[in-house]
């Protein structure tokens, strides 16, 4: 856990400046997180209740090798209690490491939109917003207006068919709910966001079908795994290559 590896497909790296959350939609019932915290309490001595961590500030700039880092898997950066002095200081570390790519997630749309403007968005931090159904497509309006050089869904769990505009966005994942609890995710859900994003130009990634063990279910839709990335990884990748040359 300290050095912030993960089983997630789409990251190499997560790192958790704070932890802990409240739930605002659908997609939280079951969350991963709050469980997390409730298997391991000597972990998280605080329970799920937000916290934050300025401990955990510096810890990407100690970690050299190039990586995709989730920022925040434990919480949300944007949650009702993040001062935004810490906020910024978090933003400011990202800045300062040019070399790994940064994750953001948020299920708090208009506190991300209300504070953008405050907050540095270079190349290499990627700001994305989670949509389980179609009630919860506000969010990404409100992404919209971030000057994030990638801007992406996370349409997991998904709980119901995605009708999305696309446009502006340069990513979507898509994902089934895990764990004992999980609920059901349609396949032709799934392969009608795919089909949006190939009309759109807009790379997809279909991280798991979800289920009480989600590995076993494997990845695959129409016969083959979808792990598309933004087309600026590639750039960003060939610029830490160069830097390293000289």
């Amino acid at each position: 856990m300290a050095r912030g590896k993960t089983g997630i497909e789409w990251t190499d790296k997560t790192w958790n400046p704070t932890t802990g959350c409240t739930k605002v939609s659908a997609g939280c019932k079951n969350c991963y997180a709050e469980e997390i915290t409730k298997r391991f309490k000597n972990t998280f001595p605080e329970g799920f209740a937000f916290t934050i961590h300025p401990q955990r500030l510096e810890q990407p700039k100690s970690w050299r090798t190039p990586s995709r880092i989730f920022v925040n898997s434990m919480s949300d950066l944007f949650h009702e209690q993040m001062p935004l002095s810490y906020l910024k200081q978090i933003f400011e570390v990202m800045e300062a490491c040019p070399h790994h790519v940064f994750q953001v997630l948020t299920k708090r749309g208009d506190r991300l939109a209300e504070v953008a403007h405050l907050l540095p968005w270079p190349d290499n931090v990627w700001m994305g917003v989670s949509v389980e159904t179609q009630k919860y497509t506000s969010r990404i309006d409100a992404l919209r207006q971030v000057p994030a050089k990638v801007r992406f869904l996370s349409c997991e769990p998904l709980l119901g068919p995605l009708t999305l505009d696309l446009t502006g966005i340069h990513w979507v994942i898509t994902g089934g709910e895990s764990g004992r609890r999980h609920r059901p995710i349609e396949e032709e859900w799934v392969r009608n966001i795919r089909d949006q994003c190939q009309a759109g130009g807009v790379a997809f990634f279909h991280k798991q079908w979800g289920g009480a063990t989600p590995k076993k279910n494997g990845r695959l839709l129409d016969g083959r795994v979808w792990d598309e990335m933004p087309a600026l990884l590639a750039s960003l990748e060939d610029e830490v290559v160069e830097l390293s040359a000289d």
